[in-house]
């Protein structure tokens, strides 16, 4: 009687009769290369570049019935270790360099995909067709300590209610003040002090508003009813982005308003009403020349300061 191999570790199995004075020669290479090699074997597979087949021959030893395997060499692109479709368990080590996944399968089949420096646990499916994962089920993980910022964590124990994170470094994160907030828009970094200069510009520009009294508590205070009836009247600082609803003449002043202010007059009358240039200030409409302007029923007219002195004047209905 012949031997036979099992299925999964193709160990030689001796006929009743078989290897009569040589038997234990088998048996040791059974026990003390084969069984080994699937229990606790480690070996290296050099994956030159290009797919590898490994395999576990009859009754001799084999890379693919080793326990563990590393896959070394340098790869310049995705490579795979095919593997037989004998069951068992594969731990894989992608040892390669180039940064290049090695994928374990079976030939023509899916198989896992195993990414640079990775080790993972994998094992032939159910149906003997292919490989796949031999775990997918994580424990709640308790650290011993703040995870670091290369693994993905934060490098902090703790943080404060309500505060902010910042960058410490390159090492940890850390609870900061509302008014600690660096980090960097484009190329320009924001730090501490460029807040500060933020801060004192915004408390500046606070005064400003609050010394020329513009209109800040209410949308609604942008529309604005002036100089209703027969009496006409002159433009305000307070009225600089507002919509003067008029139904007579509006004066533009000199000396009251600033670069970049601007008001918008509708003439909510059906008759014609002026745009007048007051002293010491130039008004241009565009393409004609500069003066007093004549705003039609119903028309739309804005001004627009470049300085305190001059001006210019765009709309409908306006000659």
């Amino acid at each position: 009687m012949s031997s036979t191999y099992s299925t999964n570790l193709a160990i030689e199995l001796i006929g009743n009769g078989d290897q009569a004075g040589t038997w234990g020669t088998t048996t040791n290479i059974n026990l003390g290369t084969l069984i080994e090699q699937a229990i606790s074997g480690i070996v290296t597979q050099a994956m030159a570049d290009s797919d590898q087949t490994i395999t576990i021959p009859n009754g001799s030893s084999g890379v693919a019935r080793n326990m563990v395997i590393e896959c070394t060499g340098a790869l310049t692109a995705g490579r795979s270790l095919i593997v037989p479709t004998n069951k068992k368990l594969y731990f894989i080590y992608n040892n390669t360099t180039g940064g290049f996944a090695v994928t374990v399968k079976v030939s023509g089949q899916t198989g896992v995909s195993v990414p640079n420096g990775a080790k993972v646990v994998l094992m032939m499916n159910s149906a003997g067709t292919d490989i796949v994962s031999a775990t997918n089920y994580q424990a709640a993980l308790t650290l011993g300590s703040a995870l670091g910022v290369a693994s993905g964590g934060t490098g902090a124990a703790t943080f404060t209610s309500g505060a902010l994170l910042k960058g410490n470094g390159a090492s940890a994160v850390s609870t900061a003040s509302a008014a600690d907030i660096v980090g960097q828009i484009g190329s320009t970094a924001v730090t501490n002090a460029t807040n500060a200069t933020n801060a004192t510009t915004s408390t500046t520009q606070s005064a400003k508003d609050a010394t020329t009294a513009i209109a800040t508590t209410a949308f609604a205070d942008r529309f604005r009813s002036f100089f209703t009836g027969s009496t006409s009247g002159t433009a305000a600082v307070t009225d600089r982005g507002c919509l003067l609803i008029a139904t007579s003449s509006v004066t533009v002043p000199s000396a009251t308003f600033a670069a970049n202010d601007a008001f918008t007059v509708i003439n909510n009358s059906a008759s014609s009403i002026n745009v007048t240039q007051g002293s010491g200030v130039t008004m241009y409409w565009p393409g004609v020349g500069s003066g007093t302007r004549t705003l039609g029923a119903r028309g739309v007219a804005t001004v627009i300061f470049v300085d305190a002195s001059t001006c210019y004047i765009i709309g409908g209905n306006l000659s």
